[in-house]
């Protein structure tokens, strides 16, 4: 394996987690619930990885303030049904120990809950493998560098040794924001053309690839 990165940080949803079409949907039946346009596919997907109440904000602009605790309760609701069924994607618990035997340094910076990422941690079976979380609801949301600052201090690893691998323009934006390099995955929330838009070092096709790539390259 390379050496070029110490700490290896990622999102969760949509990254390591199949998880985004269950988010987008969560989205979607809230909104009904609350006789509320639902949004287009495209614009659930867009905020995913922002921090719930920001999401929801721009989701779902038609949706008052004082109904924000009610849109929250409803996507939860949804959400929660589902998300015993959402499994890692092909390949994934692999590359996690993988890179934990070659000595690498494991964090997840996500728009979940810290509730929602212990849950997911513990129903992926990965809570042993990840030395630093950090979550929407103890930090800034993305793209705020926050969540990487915090992690890099918390851990000792300068920027130049961080790699943020994300599926979204709001990870390769926070990276950007912390002087990390970032590696966008482009099977998750949002597409590659989109993905594109932002630098990064590379735009990773299928999962199969990204062990690949981290392997080769980190």
């Amino acid at each position: 394996m390379a050496d070029r990165y110490d700490l290896i940080v990622f999102d969760w949803d949509g990254t390591l987690m199949d998880s985004a079409a269950a988010i987008v949907n969560a989205i979607i039946a809230a909104s009904r619930d609350l006789n509320l346009p639902a949004p287009p596919e495209s614009r659930a997907r867009h905020v995913i990885g922002l921090g719930l109440s920001d999401a929801l904000r721009h989701a779902v602009p038609e949706l008052p303030e004082h109904d924000y605790p009610k849109m929250v309760e409803r996507y939860r609701h949804h959400y929660l049904s589902k998300d015993h069924e959402l499994t890692l994607f092909p390949g994934v618990y692999e590359m996690i120990e993988e890179l934990a035997a070659a000595g690498r340094m494991l964090a997840v910076a996500t728009g979940k809950s810290r509730l929602g990422l212990n849950r997911a941690l513990e129903h992926s079976g990965l809570t042993g493998f990840f030395h630093s979380t950090r979550c929407a609801d103890e930090c800034f949301s993305k793209p705020h560098p926050e969540m990487l600052e915090e992690i890099m201090c918390e851990l000792g690893v300068a920027p130049d040794r961080t790699l943020m691998v994300g599926d979204t323009t709001h990870d390769l934006q926070m990276a950007r924001n912390a002087g990390v390099d970032a590696l966008a995955v482009a099977f998750g929330a949002h597409p590659r053309a989109v993905l594109e838009s932002e630098p990064s070092v590379g735009v990773i096709a299928i999962p199969a690839d990204l062990v690949v790539w981290l392997r080769e390259n980190a």
